[in-house]
């Protein structure tokens, strides 16, 4: 064997030793190169979603709208025999019109309504500032003005630079609702096709288990929005035959608002009690016993009773997870964060017990185990 075949033996031994797995376990420079290029590029994703978090979340309600929809369409199966399309069709058919409904009916009623509470809110809040001030407790501050006209015409600048505010943000919310109308109406019209779209990104072998797990989360969602939608009508009802009995002013009103805030779970119906009781407080102290009483036996009576049986198959998080979701989500991204927290936290628990407990930890023959024998 001649001297340059020698030396080009040892420089193939020298490259395949390069090549080979190390002994010690040092991974070679090719994985560390991928490694590296993998957490690039996730710390790159991560920060493009903290970016886009607000049209995410659009996004998000978009799928949700989608999911209230397929659900309508899943129901009407079961009565009318037509295809998907029609079906569909038939669904925002009927709820165009019942929103037409009650725009004409609300137009002529609302505002008035609405109007009246708020002026003996206004009344009530400058009655209690004046008792608390005899105890040397300002609770809304010394530059608190109750005349808002005065206010607002007293400084022309400060007007329009909150007209200009005041239109910059309703239009914002009509192009945010209609953009989750269209996507909700688009993702409903061929659900299949969208999450194939994405399932086609994971490898093959794990396409099954991603593809059931969509799934199941989008049957998460329905169930959630169908059983809110249930709760939102019944306590909306119940507040308002019972605040229309016991002689209650603008009695739709503060049902209606203490139906949607049941969409926030623990903070809103706290929060929906307090204009009802500013309500209450000039017919007297009998009027506003009965009102507060009233309203939190119908609110603990949903809460504790309905609301548990309506959602027990879509929500089985613990209830402090959920409100820290709501508090967190609420601090980054404000009122749509609260809105959709409850949701984000439902599929996300979906996922992270599919991917991580069961296919990551393996924990999954402990827990069906578990789940046969029971508590």
């Amino acid at each position: 064997m001649s001297a340059s075949n020698i030396g080009q033996q040892q420089i193939d031994d020298c490259a395949g030793r390069d090549h080979s797995p190390r002994p010690d376990g040092i991974l070679k420079p090719r994985s560390l190169l991928a490694t590296g290029l993998a957490l690039l590029a996730a710390c790159v994703v991560l920060v493009l979603m903290w970016q886009t978090a607000s049209s995410l979340l659009i996004v998000f309600a978009g799928v949700l709208f989608a999911a209230f929809l397929d659900s309508a369409a899943r129901a009407l199966g079961h009565i009318l025999p037509f295809n998907r399309a029609w079906r569909l069709s038939l669904v925002l058919l009927l709820l165009s019109g019942l929103l037409s409904v009650g725009f004409v009916w609300g137009t002529g009623k609302l505002p008035e309504q609405t109007r009246n509470l708020l002026k003996v809110m206004d009344t009530q809040i400058d009655v209690l500032q004046r008792h608390l001030l005899a105890y040397g407790v300002d609770l809304l501050g010394p530059e608190w003005g109750r005349d808002l006209t005065q206010w607002l015409l007293s400084d022309q600048g400060r007007f329009l630079s909150h007209a200009r505010l005041v239109l910059g943000r309703a239009s914002t919310l009509l192009t945010g609702t209609l953009v989750i109308a269209f996507l909700g109406i688009l993702f409903a019209l061929d659900p299949a096709t969208y999450r194939e779209s994405l399932v086609v990104l994971v490898k093959p072998s794990y396409r099954d288990r991603v593809r059931s797990t969509m799934n199941e989360a989008g049957n998460v969602l329905r169930l959630w929005f169908v059983g809110q939608l249930i709760r939102i009508t019944l306590m909306t009802l119940c507040v308002w035959i019972a605040l229309y009995l016991i002689g209650l002013p603008g009695p739709f009103v503060l049902g209606l608002q203490a139906g949607l805030s049941n969409f926030i779970p623990y903070l809103g119906p706290i929060v929906a009690a307090i204009p009802i009781a500013l309500v209450a407080m000039p017919l007297g102290a009998s009027p506003l016993i009965w009102a507060v009483v009233i309203y939190t036996v119908i609110q603990s009576v949903e809460g504790y009773v309905i609301g548990p049986l309506i959602q027990r198959q879509a929500i089985e998080t613990p209830p402090a997870w959920t409100l820290v979701a709501i508090v967190l989500l609420g601090a980054l991204f404000g009122v749509m964060g609260i809105a959709l927290a409850m949701p984000l936290v439902a599929i996300g628990r979906v996922a992270i017990i599919r991917f991580y407990v069961e296919d990551y930890l393996g924990d999954r023959a402990e827990r069906q185990q578990t789940t046969m024998s029971g508590p």
